[in-house]
């Protein structure tokens, strides 16, 4: 039996020596690896904070005391250690263990994270919480120093040493190396300034000084002017000390015994305090060391090697927006790029090699970004701003306020539009579409193929304004590359069928795919359909979508956004300003939070695959068929029709 199968929470670490507390993070390590290489997951952060994690769980009373882990992708060790281990192969996996901290889960997740930065104010909220109820139990916050990038962990770092709760901030630095001297120096001296009895001590003297007649005082204050000045020359962390935190470190994140004993003596000091470990991204699996970024977020791979399991027949959208900006941006030299810490991922990485000195990282701040790439655009550049779907909610008000009342003509390549898979609900890009369509001015774009993608990037260079294009994660249907093309503003294109069918079905971006499903099922049931590729969802062309009402029996609308203010509400208010009597049904993602699985799981799940949609029609029109009952789905999966 391993030292992991003994595990069965928390309290069990605290019966095991050193030498098996070592062997029990090679366990975890293996563990970790075996089941990511078959699910997929984020690997490199977890491998590095094996030993952060045990340390935390041994100086700890867990789930009296809280940890919350920011964007929570360095959970699974968590997990492995509170009771969850038996079902750690089911991790990312439909019905199976979330990617993330997820309260329901467990008792020991006080949480649901996902998203950069908010962890040291969501332990704040829960340390006041406890003072103001006279509840026992420590707040930590494991925070990476990229999450801390983020302007919400400065608010809250701020806020912090304003009110002197009791708090614990981890700094997980997974970027620096640990000098040694300094290293040494510093910890010694923020022992002798935290530990009980040192601190006993420095009073004894100070009081003693003092009552030396004439120059005491002056003794005293000579004295700690002394013991600042060493500590500037020494201390790499006095910023944290002027926003009210004793600082502790840097320690070495891997070794157990010094984050559990600093962790208990940060407890034992109360009130805010910052400890700074220095670890390593995928720190045990060679591979994962070497392409840290890759094993970031990884799909399976072999474990010999670490290449992965499958690899994409055709390009992704990201790839295909990356290389079509390269293009556009060698004849116009006024394109700059921008991305907030995820160059890779958005498909940048092309242009920053192409372009270095036209391309902006800023780091884990969007808002920023967005007010950035508005001062450029004032200043007569052409900024795109790369970022995921569910990341741009968190700059809505640099959009509207920065961007938008100036008339700035900023284009937003949004990435991970829609559903994204295992990750799950803090990932998926289900809003993107009801939170932008509210913003005056903007033009709104979604592909259906590689092609659209790259006429869309090309046509929104010249629009006067604000132009957002949201396209899915992964690839596309794999058709042919041309040459870029205008497309007229607002413009949707009829694929198939000419006018006067039953049925009218207009999509938008990858759920072209599924209406044409849709529509194969619904003539086999000798009914007449038409499909429209919508391609904008802002503006709508009023003329076309009035004739498009009169020229069928029913109208169906198909997003991969919530039906909550996404383009089938927009087209209902387009029919009710108009008077249009035509009958409407709008498919999308339910007014819910769509769990973790595989999209091709989630859109049957849903009703958003071509049988829910098609069973949706054939009831309408009070057709029987066998599918309608089958494509019945839980009453908080219901799309609104």
């Amino acid at each position: 039996m391993s030292i992991l199968d003994r595990v069965q929470g928390p309290a069990d670490l605290k019966t095991l020596s050193q030498a098996e507390l070592t062997e029990l993070a090679e366990d975890i390590r293996r563990s970790l690896i075996g089941v990511v290489s078959e699910t997929g997951g984020h690997l490199a952060p977890n491998l590095g904070v094996v030993e952060l994690t045990l340390g935390l769980h041994l100086a700890l009373d867990l789930p009296k005391d809280k940890i919350v882990w920011d964007v929570g992708h360095q959970c699974y060790v968590h997990k492995l250690l509170t009771g969850r281990k038996d079902k750690f192969n089911t991790l990312r996996t439909m019905d199976g263990l979330s990617g993330f901290p997820k309260r329901s889960e467990s008792e020991y997740d006080c949480a649901d994270t996902g998203h950069s930065s908010t962890s040291i104010s969501i332990a704040l909220g829960i340390s006041e919480a406890k003072e103001r109820l006279g509840q026992d139990g420590t707040a930590v916050a494991v925070i990476g120093d990229g999450a801390l990038t983020g302007g919400l962990a400065y608010e809250a770092l701020n806020h912090a040493g304003h009110i002197e709760r009791d708090l614990i901030v981890v700094l997980n630095d997974n970027e620096m190396s640990i000098d040694t001297n300094v290293g040494a120096i510093s910890k010694y001296l923020e022992r002798l300034r935290l530990d009980p009895t040192m601190r006993n001590r420095k009073q004894f003297w100070e009081q003693t000084m003092q009552k030396i007649p004439a120059i005491g005082q002056r003794l005293v204050q000579m004295e700690e002017k002394f013991m600042d000045m060493v500590v500037r020359l020494v201390v790499p962390g006095l910023f944290f000390e002027e926003l009210g935190f004793k600082y502790i470190g840097p320690i070495d994140g891997h070794d157990i015994e010094a984050v559990r004993a600093d962790i208990a003596l940060a407890k034992e000091t109360g009130g805010p305090v910052l400890i700074h470990c220095i670890t390593k991204k995928g720190h045990g699996y060679t591979p994962a060391e070497n392409h840290p970024a890759r094993f970031h977020g990884t799909s399976p791979f072999h474990i010999s090697d670490g290449l992965p399991k499958k690899r994409a027949s055709s390009p992704s959208y990201t790839d295909v927006f990356g290389d079509a900006l390269v293009e556009i941006a060698e004849n116009r030299p006024e394109i700059v790029a921008v991305t907030a810490a995820m160059a890779t991922g958005t498909g940048l990485d092309v242009f920053s090699e192409k372009y270095p000195d036209r391309f902006y990282d800023v780091g884990i701040a969007e808002g920023h970004a967005v007010t950035f790439a508005s001062g450029l655009a004032s200043g007569g550049l052409k900024p795109v701003v790369a970022v995921y779907s569910t990341f741009l909610q968190r700059a809505y008000d640099s959009i509207l306020h920065d961007v938008a009342l100036s008339g700035h003509s900023v284009i937003f390549a949004v990435d991970r539009a829609g559903l994204v898979g295992e990750d799950g609900p803090t990932h998926h890009g289900a809003f993107d579409l009801s939170y932008l369509l509210s913003v005056p001015g903007m033009t709104v774009m979604s592909p259906s193929d590689e092609n659209e993608l790259r006429d869309m990037l090309f046509t929104a260079m010249d629009i006067n304004g604000p132009v957002a294009i949201r396209y899915p994660r992964g690839s596309g249907p794999g058709v042919e590359l041309r040459s870029m093309q205008k497309i007229p503003l607002g413009q949707p294109r009829r694929l198939d069928e000419s006018m006067g069918a039953k049925v009218n079905i207009v999509a938008l971006g990858r759920m072209v795919e599924q209406a044409h499903g849709a529509a194969q099922i619904l003539k086999a049931n000798d009914i007449t359909v038409s499909v429209i590729d919508a391609r904008f969802a802002k503006p709508l062309d009023q003329k076309y979508y009035i004739d498009l009402v009169a020229d069928c029996d029913l109208l169906v609308t198909v997003e991969e956004n919530s039906v909550q203010g996404g383009f089938g509400a927009s087209v209902a208010s387009l029919m009710a300003d108009n008077a249009l009597s035509g009958s409407l049904i709008r498919c999308g993602l339910p007014d819910s939070f769509v769990p973790h699985g595989t999209v091709d799981q989630l859109f049957p799940m849903i009703g958003l695959d071509p049988t829910g949609i098609a069973a949706l029609v054939l009831e309408r029109l009070g057709v029987s068929s066998s599918i309608v009952q089958a494509a019945k789905k839980p009453s908080h999966l219901t799309m609104v029709r």
